[in-house]
């Protein structure tokens, strides 16, 4: 039997993006308390995500999106991990209040975003690790916050996989809105 690596591509690179989840899923966690979601978008989901992100320039003008909507639709899955609002106790002041409690609503606790941090550090090493491409996107997050993909997260990152001959993520030029 031969085996061409085209013809097994796609599922390894799922395979991957599922030890990347794991890998963010045991990161380590501020104070050990778990507020860490992980999933992973396939197929026509990466279209709509896509199409989220155009569909935000209009809201705030930032044409970078339309470039990372296009060069998600080059992955073969994203990632998106998220944290869910939980404040920490500490009272430590790193989220620029005194106390937990005189946090402003909306405002996250800083630990909850190092907790998105160290999560997505840790699936982008496993990532380098089995040799796949993948970039670190705020755009693509946002979108998924706002598709609200990862139930009561506030903080959403979102990272594109991919396995080609040339990382899609990289040299990418600006690109215009198309004409309507």
């Amino acid at each position: 039997m031969i085996l061409n690596e085209r013809d097994s591509r796609h599922e390894h690179v799922l395979q991957v993006a599922q030890q990347m989840m794991t890998a963010a899923r045991t990161a380590p966690k501020g104070k050990g308390i778990d507020v860490i979601e992980v999933a992973m978008v396939t197929g026509e989901d990466i279209q709509k995500l896509a199409d989220k992100m155009i569909a935000m320039v209009e809201e705030h003008g930032m044409k970078f999106f339309l470039r990372d909507a296009d060069n998600i639709l080059q992955a073969e899955c994203v990632i998106i991990i998220g944290t869910r609002a939980c404040a920490q106790g500490l009272n430590c002041g790193h989220c620029g209040f005194s106390t937990c409690a005189a946090r402003t609503e909306g405002v996250p606790c800083a630990l909850n975003t190092v907790d998105v941090g160290i999560a997505v550090g840790s699936a982008c090493a496993t990532a380098a690790d089995m040799r796949v491409d993948t970039r670190v996107m705020f755009s693509a997050g946002l979108a998924a916050q706002r598709l609200e993909w990862l139930k009561d997260c506030q903080m959403v990152l979102a990272i594109p996989v991919s396995a080609s001959s040339k990382n899609p993520f990289f040299d990418r030029k600006p690109k215009e809105k198309p004409a309507q």
